[in-house]
Order: C-alpha cells, then structure tokens, then sequence
C-alpha cells in the first residue's frame, strides 16, 4: 500500500518529536541529577542555627551535630556552585559565611590576635556549642576558593566577597605557610617550632585555587606554593609504579615522603585513604603539566579495575574490598573534566554514584558526591 503525503508527513513530524524528546532527556537529565543532589544534599546537612547563620552538619546525626571547618569550605562552594544554576541565592552562601565569620580562629601565645582562618570544629558540650581552637588548611582553602566564586554568582557582592577572600588567603599565607619547604602546612597548629611543620596534606594540593589568590591578590607566594606543592605531589607520584599519594607527607624544600602510619590521625596516614582520596578532584581542573602528569598515573592505574575501591596502599593493594563515593567522586569528577583523555571505562564505572539517591547519613560521601555532580558532570 502506498503511503500518502499526509502519512509521510505525520510520519516525519513524529520523527521529530522523538529525536527531539530524545535529546531533552540527555540535556536535562544530568541537570535533573544535578539540582537533585543540591536539594537532597542542603536539606540533609545543612542545619539552620539562627535567622542568619547555618551550618554544615558533619557529624551524620541530626540530634547531636558537629561543624568542621572543611564541611563549612564544601557547603560554601556548593552553594556558590547551585547558585550559579539559580537554585540558591545569595542569602543561603551569607548564613554559611555568617558562622564562619563568628568561629573565626585566634593565634599568638595567649590567643591574643583575631585572623581570618576558622577554627576547625564546633559541637554541643554540657548543653553549649563549644569551639575547639585552630585551624585546619583544607576548610581555609575551600572557604576563599568559594567566596572567588560567590563573586562572580552574585555581582552585587562583589565588593564584599573579594575582600574576604584577600583577607583570608592573606592569612593562610601567614598562618599556614612554610616558606622552607614551599608549602602549606596542615594548620596554623602547625607552628615553626612544632614538629609537624614540614607536615603536607596531600589534598591540600590545589593549583587552581592557587592560581585564583594569585589572580586576586598578585602575590608571588601564590606561585611558589603552587609550584611547590606540584613538584613534591609529582615526587611522591613517582615513587611507586601506581602514581598513588599518601594522606600526608613529610616535605623539605626538594623531596617528599610518605609519612608512617598513626602519625597523624589512623593507621592509613601513609597511605592512599580518605584525605588523599581527593586528589583527583583538586588537580582535574589543571592546565599545568605536573598536575597533568601525576593525574594521569593516578587514572592508569585506577582503569586497570571497574571496581574502585575505598583506599589502597601505595603499592596498590586494596585496603577494603568495598566501594565508596568518598574515592569514586574525586575520580568521576577528574575524568569528566578531562575526557579527552580516554578513561572511558572510568567514566561509565563510577557513574554508579548517581544510580540511588544522594545518601542522607554519610555527609563526606554525599558533599564529593554534589560537587562531582554539579561542578563534574558535563
């Protein structure tokens, strides 16, 4: 039977439609899993402390919360990031910059001078919210990391925003730098006469934070700190055939060394764990060949296995057997952002993190998970 004109026509334009449906799926999909994340994310940690000050839940249980430092950076970029998307505003980055504002850290031998640096964690004790004194570098990072970004999400802050992030990043500079072995330290704790001063996370490794302070403030330790925390992140790359990097390292102006378990917080301090697990993430982004280099190693080795698992020595051998969004983000976000690069396998492989729900009781799962998710995925 032959097909008339208004048969073929019909036809064509369901065609259309189908191709077109087809292409709203994918376009709005990974956005849907996007704002999902957010909204699921916010409302499970973020916990409303007054009118205008919140906080970021670290602790997995509402009844009896805790604040870090480093929660409070993530819940301050993520907002930065969503508001970008238009699914928070300017009001919801200020009561997260209003607490850190108000847990601000003091140094000096009788604590005596207010800077800029948050102090590292608050909870309930005897019925108060206490404040326990120092800083931790990695909350610092990600907190000037993302008042750079509120800047450009909110313009009608830029004024305030940019001359927090000067004020702060000035302070981690003076604080939280060791102009000996080129590097941050782990903390303001982390003193010239303390033993821990040649002490570096390895995830505190961020050039293109570094490269944003510099654009900023135009100040050169910006690129002393970058150039030298690449080079001993790329020695400590080069010492064992899987590329991987310890939790922490013992640094000198030169060389770098993985430091021996139980010297700083658990017996996987030496090893690829749960603060190296975020290396990935923070040198994705980087156009610098060292960065490049040390993440390529590190994304041959994990594309050997579909299965990532949550943490290895740096020889390579699994330290669990079980899965974990806390490794497999860093590692989705890095591929994503560098897809050019192959890694397909990667790719396909860790998009299991997205197959369920955003978890509501593992906040370091769930908070690498949304920035994989909002910032990682394209």
């Amino acid at each position: 039977m032959r097909l008339t004109k208004f048969t073929w026509l019909l036809v064509a334009v369901v065609t259309i439609i189908y191709t077109a449906t087809l292409v709203i799926v994918r376009v709005e999909n990974p956005r849907h899993i996007q704002a999902e994340c957010y909204r699921r994310w916010r409302s499970a940690y973020v916990i409303k402390q007054s009118p205008h000050r919140a906080f970021v839940n670290t602790s997995n249980q509402r009844n009896n919360p805790v604040a870090l430092s480093e929660g409070q950076g993530y819940g301050l970029y993520i907002t930065a990031l969503a508001g970008r998307h238009g699914w928070a505003k300017s009001q919801d980055s200020d009561q997260l910059l209003n607490y850190y504002l108000a847990h601000r850290d003091y140094v000096g031998p009788h604590q005596q001078t207010a800077t800029y640096l948050m102090k590292w964690r608050q909870y309930r004790k005897d019925g108060r919210w206490v404040s326990d004194a120092n800083s931790a570098t990695d909350g610092d990072l990600f907190i000037a990391m993302a008042l750079d970004r509120a800047a450009t999400v909110w313009p009608q802050r830029a004024g305030y925003y940019p001359r927090l992030e000067r004020q702060l990043t000035n302070d981690i500079l003076a604080y939280e730098y060791n102009p000996q072995t080129r590097a941050l330290t782990v903390g303001d704790w982390a003193t010239s006469k303390s033993k821990y001063y040649r002490l570096m996370r390895t995830s505190d490794v961020a050039p293109t934070f570094f490269d944003a302070f510099y654009r900023l403030s135009h100040d050169q330790r910006w690129r002393i700190v970058k150039g030298g925390m690449l080079d001993h992140l790329a020695d400590l790359s080069g010492q064992h055939r899987t590329g991987l990097v310890p939790d922490f390292a013992w640094v000198t102006a030169d060389h770098a060394k993985p430091v021996k378990p139980w010297t700083v917080a658990s017996k996987n301090d030496g090893n690829y764990s749960y603060n190296a697990c975020r290396v990935p993430m923070m040198l994705a982004a980087s156009k610098d060949p060292r960065a490049q280099r040390t993440l390529t190693r590190m994304m041959k080795f994990f594309s050997q296995s579909y299965h990532v698992t949550a943490g290895y020595t740096l020889a390579g051998k699994q330290l669990t057997h079980h899965q974990s969004g806390s490794f497999s983000a860093p590692i989705f976000y890095a591929v994503s952002r560098n897809r050019d690069h192959g890694y397909d396998n990667l790719f396909d492989s860790q998009k299991f993190i997205f197959s369920k729900p955003l978890t509501k009781d593992n906040y370091y799962d769930a908070t690498l998970t949304s920035i994989a998710a909002i910032e990682g995925m394209n």
